[in-house]
């Protein structure tokens, strides 16, 4: 999936320096960093339990929504 992403220059000089360092394209190190965030989030005890109460949320507007 192609997304467009604004950075600080900032951030895009320093990403640019680590994907050069570690010889990747910077598309990889994005792709690295966002997989190590969403790993940070299925391990954040908070965010499971606002994840949990969503999905309770989305059942019960579903179960309103089927035809029983």
């Amino acid at each position: 999936m192609a997304r467009t992403l604004r950075l600080e220059v900032d951030q895009e000089d320093l990403l640019r320096e680590m994907a050069r360092i570690d010889g990747i394209p910077v598309s990889d190190e994005i792709r690295e960093a966002i997989g190590a965030h969403i790993e940070r989030r299925r391990k954040d005890a908070d965010f499971q339990a606002r994840l949990r109460a969503s999905l309770e949320r989305h059942r019960e507007l579903l179960d309103t929504l089927a035809d029983r």
